[in-house]
């Protein structure tokens, strides 16, 4: 079963009200609480976890051999988000890419590679009986989905699932 409590507001009580289902809960069943509002993940003030383990989260990123790039164009043509541009020299802007690789994939030369960029970092635990996971996004960074989906991995089956998020949608999935 997945319990998600999620409101696109800050101040609703989402920290509350997922932490509070999952400690009602922990008696009867395997809880994992996974706190998926990766630019403030409060959960852990409520529960305080005891964490054992982290692992980062990275998007690929283009790195341009500029000793075999002939400057065609062909990279910035296809990405849709502006993330390389050619101009005399090619400039790349790493906090734009949505780590598609669609530009290393279609360089007709093979100059572009793609290399790790770290966007947060996913740390894991257990508090009180009940398992937790939460995402933390880097300070400054746009992409949360990655880290958002890196959190969602930890999810059990056989488990009943609290997802808080910072969205629009509220869902019970039994």
């Amino acid at each position: 079963m997945i319990i998600s409590v999620a409101s696109g507001k800050g101040g609703t009580g989402k920290t509350m009200v997922a932490t509070s289902l999952a400690l009602s809960l922990k008696d009867s069943h395997k809880v994992v609480l996974l706190d998926c509002d990766v630019e403030e993940p409060n959960d852990h003030i409520l529960l305080k976890p005891n964490i054992t383990g982290s692992e980062p989260v990275n998007l690929p990123v283009p790195r341009v051999m500029e000793d075999i790039c002939t400057r065609c164009g062909k990279c910035a043509e296809i990405c849709a988000y502006h993330v390389i541009a050619v101009l005399g020299h090619l400039l790349t802007f790493p906090q734009l890419c949505h780590g598609c690789g669609a530009c290393s994939y279609l360089c007709p030369e093979k100059a572009i590679s793609e290399e790790p960029r770290q966007t947060g970092v996913v740390e894991w635990g257990h508090a009180d009986g009940i398992g937790f996971v939460r995402g933390i996004l880097n300070v400054g960074e746009a992409m949360a989905p990655p880290v958002i989906r890196k959190v969602k991995e930890y999810a059990n089956g056989s488990s009943v699932v609290m997802e808080r998020r910072k969205d629009a949608n509220l869902r019970l999935q039994v």
